[in-house]
């Protein structure tokens, strides 16, 4: 009887093997039958693979559950389909299959190897694979939650054991939390419900070492330890068991198991018993080793082979080796039971010349003491017998195991084919994990790359930049990060910054390091070793308890940019580790990437000085005194340091008594704006002090604009002059060429304009200016400003000059500066934008007289 059904069609192209994998994973999960998702899987992506790549047709799978089976088909639609021809003598691959060049048929050979029943099915322009999975006898409550072992394996803590049951929804925020996770955590549940499942699970998050907590909450199944915060900020280890699953709408989520890490072995998956073992054959049980191990962590399932085989052979210790890429050198991975010479990612020669010593062979030590083994894994060990076998996949070494015990003579041929024949049925596992770790790592060092790049390319700010390149670097690709720059050619490299994942050891990294030569450029493009800093602390130059365990394996890389080094990239593990190659190998992309940013920087800001010195040139250094009359000025450019602005202003002295004052507004930014305002600004003060008046200063100006043909640009401006009188008052001939229109603030509060628009300079040849004149009495203002004031906005909004006169109203009895300062702050606060224009405010204010 069908209790469930599901099938989909899928287009013949290369992407259709993986589409059916999913959907297949997604509907035996969504059915609650994760123990046979992964042997589906397989079979269904041989057969899709078989149907659009060699039919060359669309592929249909259909999923049916069934009483105690499930049973998926496969269909395509080639019109001829050659039949298999199976016989019953030896076959060759000649003969089994009538199409001799095909490579069908595998598909057939895999049904044969895990499902239960399999069969064919050919109709007129069909032919349908299907095939039955038995699934598993259902035990009662949650399947995960079984002891994998007994005895001492069990918890033994005091008090019952508490299994925190947590659902999570797609977007990893918390929908249920049941009371063990209350005694766990001690979060009650309406406290955690509906947050981030990341506030509360502390999860390894680097590219070089594994999936992200996201990433892991998307897997069909996830087995392994992290850490949970209590609420009151402590954190509880605990091993915890993920699972993928779909509501009855196809709705998924997440289902986690969670329980102290001492109590594990309340969630580790229990191991099958494989083909041919006897649960009750005397002696040690292979499938303590063999057996499958439910995690997609390679660190996990080496740890676990390793303590499986020491318990195989009652061993004291055991290790396993990985090969590097090139198989030349051993690379520690997996370890237990040893107390010294173990490094995780230390590494040594496959081969040490000696023929019984060969990794290729399963071999047997009876006492290392009589002769060693070469290994530095087991110096100082105390241990003497040994047995060794390769892990091989296809006839290629890709690793060893070993297992080891303090008494001589223990192990003999028969224990050493026994670990053999358990490691050949392990090596598959391992080598397939490894590969889907190293898929893991090249896409998280993408991801990671991406991420740099994007940090990078946010900021042109030469300090902020050097600090990214070293909290990248710092702890996902090393413990400490420095960073040499270099000056003009020929400089030598200069320390620029030091950063170590312990804050404390910063400040005595950086003594050492200055202690230290620089590293020299060299014409090298990689990274290479830098042992001085290891010979510097050695030469006694420094015994800061501090830099203890600090200095291990030091790499240099050049930052170059523009086919020039322009600064270096100093990487330092701590003392005993070793650089991984692939951890190398991002190193060396994330150095290229950090040059061009660091050059970048280091460009801007040497424009920004540029542009800043430049913009200082444009404005006067100081204002004069003037006797009876108050003057403030602000000034904001609108660009981010690196442009020079169009706005500008001037006060100066013209004669004894007589005081130029001057506010403008250049059309654009940049360096030919800049050299219109210096000729401006210079020109007012020569031509003012040469006794021209008003209109006479403005139309010499104007002319001197006009002459610089193609550079010139049109200029705004307001300019007058004010003489102080004896009766307190300070009288003013104005000329607004253009310019925003000053305005008058009286004693009463009123405020009007104190002159008349006339054309701006930079247009037209012949100007008609007429001076305009007025007396500021005792306690008047006079307001000047630019366009970046008035013109300030927001939506369709503007400040205008209504605006404008609206705050000077307010501003009665206020002296010039708080008058500036009020106005500043009117158009900041008229919109939430940063302003986008330049500003300046050139505030005259007369003070009110004393009554004595």
């Amino acid at each position: 009887m069908v209790t469930a059904r599901a099938a989909a069609t899928f287009d013949p192209d290369g992407r259709s093997a993986a589409a059916a994998r999913g959907f297949v994973r997604d509907a035996l999960l969504g059915w609650g039958l994760p123990e046979v998702v992964d042997d589906a899987v397989v079979l269904v992506s041989e057969l899709v693979t078989n149907a659009v790549v060699h039919a060359g047709t669309a592929a249909e799978v259909s999923c049916l559950r069934e009483d105690g089976t499930v049973r998926i088909e496969v269909t395509d639609h080639h019109p001829e389909r050659g039949l298999p021809a199976f016989t019953d003598g030896p076959v060759t691959a000649s003969d089994r299959y009538a199409d001799p060049d095909g490579e069908g048929g595998r598909g057939l050979l895999m049904c044969s190897a895990l499902a239960e029943r399999w069969g064919v099915e050919y109709s007129a322009g069909r032919k349908t694979v299907w095939f039955r999975l038995t699934l598993p006898v259902p035990v009662a409550g949650t399947r995960y939650a079984v002891p994998a072992t007994p005895g001492s394996d069990l918890p033994s803590g005091p008090g019952p054991v508490h299994v925190a049951v947590v659902q999570l929804d797609d977007a990893g925020r918390v929908l249920a939390w049941n009371p063990d996770a209350e005694a766990l955590f001690q979060h009650p549940a309406d406290t955690v419900l509906g947050r981030p499942w990341a506030d509360l699970a502390v999860w390894p998050d680097t590219p070089a070492r594994g999936l992200g907590l996201a990433e892991t909450l998307r897997l069909a199944r996830w087995e392994g330890g992290f850490a949970v915060r209590r609420a009151d900020g402590r954190t509880e280890e605990v091993y915890g068991v993920q699972v993928r699953v779909r509501d009855t709408e196809g709705v998924p989520s997440t289902l986690c198991l969670l329980v102290l890490e001492p109590d594990r072995a309340v969630l580790r998956s229990p191991a099958r018993t494989l083909p041919g073992d006897r649960p009750d054959a005397a002696g040690p049980r292979l499938d303590l080793l063999a057996g499958p191990v439910a995690t997609d962590d390679l660190d996990t399932l080496l740890q676990r082979t390793v303590e499986r085989a020491r318990d195989l052979l009652d061993a004291d210790a055991a290790y396993l080796l990985l090969t590097t890429e090139d198989e030349s050198e051993f690379e520690v991975r997996a370890a237990t039971g040893l107390t010294t010479g173990h490094r995780r990612h230390t590494r040594f020669p496959v081969e040490h010349g000696n023929r019984y010593d060969s990794a290729r062979l399963p071999t047997v030590h009876d006492d290392l003491t009589a002769r060693p083994t070469g290994l530095p894994l087991l110096d100082g060990s105390g241990l003497r017998s040994l047995v060794t076998v390769p892990l091989k996949v296809e006839g290629r070494l890709i690793g060893s195991l070993g297992i080891a015990t303090a008494a001589p003579g223990r192990y003999d041929n028969e224990d050493a084919l026994r670990l053999q024949f358990a490691a050949d049925r392990v090596a598959l596992a391992v080598e397939s994990t490894r590969l889907t770790e190293l898929e893991r790592l090249r896409r998280g060092s993408l991801s990671f790359l991406v991420e740099a790049s994007d940090l990078l390319a946010g900021t042109l700010e030469h300090e902020q930049t050097l600090a990214l390149m070293a909290q990248m670097a710092v702890p996902t690709l090393a413990s400490w990060c420095a960073v040499y720059t270099k000056g003009d050619h020929g400089a030598a490299p200069g320390l620029a910054f030091v950063l170590h994942e312990d804050e404390d050891r910063i400040d005595a990294l950086r003594g050492l390091l200055d202690k230290t030569p620089a590293p020299d450029p060299g014409p090298a493009h990689n990274a290479r070793f830098w042992p001085a800093p290891a010979e510097t602390a050695a030469g006694g130059f420094t015994d800061s308890p501090e830099l203890a365990g600090v200095l291990g394996e030091t790499v240099v890389l050049p930052l170059t940019a523009r086919n020039r080094v322009i600064g270096l990239l100093a990487l330092g593990t701590p003392a005993g580790i070793r650089f991984r190659q692939e951890i190398l190998e991002l190193a060396e992309d994330l150095s290229r990437r950090a040059a061009l940013a660091l050059d970048n920087s280091r460009l801007y800001s040497e424009r920004t000085a540029t542009s800043q010195a430049l913009q200082r040139s444009l404005l006067p250094p100081d204002l004069p005194e003037i006797p009876g009359v108050e003057v403030d000025v602000y000034y904001q450019a609108a660009g981010e340091g690196n442009e020079v602005g169009g706005d500008f202003y001037d006060l100066f002295t013209i004669r004894e008594g007589t005081y130029g004052f001057a506010i403008g507004d250049v059309c654009g930014t940049g360096p030919e704006a800049a050299s219109v305002t210096g000729l401006a600004r210079h020109s007012l003060r020569l031509l003012a002090r040469e006794g021209l008046d008003a209109p006479q200063v403005l139309s010499r100006l104007n002319a001197a604009i006009l002459d610089e043909g193609s550079r010139s640009r049109f200029l705004t401006l307001l300019y007058g002059e004010l003489t102080p009188r004896p009766d307190g008052s300070t009288e003013l001939s104005l000329v607004c060429a253009g310019h925003p229109l000053p305005l008058r603030l009286r004693t009463d509060g009123q405020v009007d304009r104190a002159a008349t628009p006339q054309p701006l300079l930079g247009v037209m040849d012949d100007l008609d200016l007429t001076a305009e004149h007025l007396v500021l009495s005792p306690g008047e203002v006079l307001l000047c400003v630019t366009d970046g004031v008035t013109e300030r906005r927001e939506g369709r909004r503007m400040l205008g000059d209504d605006g404008l006169a609206e705050v000077l109203t307010g501003c009665t009895g206020l002296t010039a500066g708080a008058v500036a300062m009020r106005v500043q702050r009117a158009v900041e606060r008229f919109a939430p934008e940063p302003p986008s224009d330049d500003m300046a405010i050139l505030t005259l204010r007369v003070p009110a007289q004393r009554v004595g």
